[in-house]
């Protein structure tokens, strides 16, 4: 023990303290109830008489020296804490409080959401990460669509057929297995495609897409419903037009286009000089799509539109490069409000 004792003092001799934490280390390790210099009194409740006399002069002694120690450095530190650090320029100014802003795409889609939810529909959600049937097969997209192939759609894993979805129909198609008619609902998401970054595309982007399945639906409630839209979205004097077009997945089909919010439909770049701006695809959804969401098409109709959230955003801001979108400089985010009723 007696050895013990010197190795423990020469140990407080050499340790060390200048700061807190070494100074809490060092009670810790030798004077605390759990410490060396406890545990060495402990032991010697075991001694001798004989030895008790000579070893705990010898352990008192080192109490003293470690709780001296202990004191002086605690006076030190709470001095040199009441000083101000050399290093510190008190005439720095105050870093300014600054709130944040919402990004573009997200006060556009929460507008978007706004809006259909007035007109009566709800909100649906599914997986970015989707198989084949639900992404083609059940949309009636015959085995050799180009889609399918490498060059438009990231693929996973093949045979079977695992995908990045490429559009949020999929959405449509495990609700309607999912829940009976009525359906109205809105599917925003992101999706991705396999295509060259450029300012007029990107490899993935955001849609909203729509769905609504009931008895007696016609092509008269989708135009009506659309150009509710599209008066709400983009103001009371806008224009709209359908143009025949072919979707897979719905028929007939249209393309949904908007006078042009820059030139008023006299012409300018952004339209091509043409007066009127894309904005939407959709059509009656068709039998076959209703067949594999098990609605039977004798019964039951409806219509199922989609757009990019990127194109309505650069249509309210006026934004003429997507990668703008995703390169989270805040010069470019600090910029934007929230689109007003």
């Amino acid at each position: 023990m007696e050895q013990q004792i010197k190795s423990i003092e020469q140990e407080v001799r050499d340790f060390t303290i200048t700061s807190n934490e070494l100074l809490e280390n060092f009670r810790l390790k030798f004077i605390s109830k759990k410490g060396l210099i406890p545990s060495l009194f402990e032991e010697l409740k075991k001694a001798s008489p004989e030895e008790k006399k000579k070893l705990g002069k010898e352990l008192n002694a080192l109490k003293q020296l470690a709780e001296g120690k202990y004191k002086s450095a605690q006076e030190e530190t709470e001095n040199t804490a009441d000083k101000p650090h050399e290093e510190i320029d008190l005439s720095l100014p105050v870093i300014p409080h600054k709130l944040g802003n919402q990004h573009p795409l997200s006060l556009t889609r929460y507008r978007i959401i706004e809006i259909f939810e007035r007109l009566g529909f709800n909100l649906a959600d599914g997986p970015e990460i989707e198989d084949d049937w639900h992404n083609f097969t059940a949309l009636n997209f015959p085995p050799n669509h180009p889609a399918r192939e490498m060059q438009d759609t990231f693929f996973i894993e093949k045979n079977p057929d695992v995908l990045l979805r490429t559009h949020t129909s999929n959405v449509q198609v495990r609700l309607m297995k999912k829940q009976p008619p009525p359906i109205r609902s809105i599917m925003p998401g992101r999706v991705f495609r396999n295509e060259a970054i450029s300012a007029r595309a990107h490899c993935f982007f955001h849609q909203v897409e729509g769905l609504y399945i009931d008895k007696n639906v016609g092509f008269a409630d989708l135009k009506q419903t659309l150009y509710s839209f599209a008066q709400e979205m983009y103001g009371k004097d806008i224009k709209i037009r359908y143009r025949p077009s072919f979707f897979p997945f719905t028929e007939p089909s249209a393309e949904i286009d908007i006078s042009c919010l820059i030139c008023k439909g006299k012409g300018c770049n952004l339209c091509k000089h043409s007066g009127w701006v894309e904005i939407a695809g959709s059509g009656m959804v068709h039998p076959n799509v209703l067949r594999h969401g098990n609605i039977d098409p004798e019964e039951y109709t409806g219509f199922a539109f989609g757009m990019g959230i990127e194109r309505v955003t650069q249509l309210l801001f006026q934004v003429n490069d997507l990668r703008l979108y995703s390169e989270n400089d805040t010069r470019f985010l600090r910029q934007f409000r929230p689109v007003l009723s």
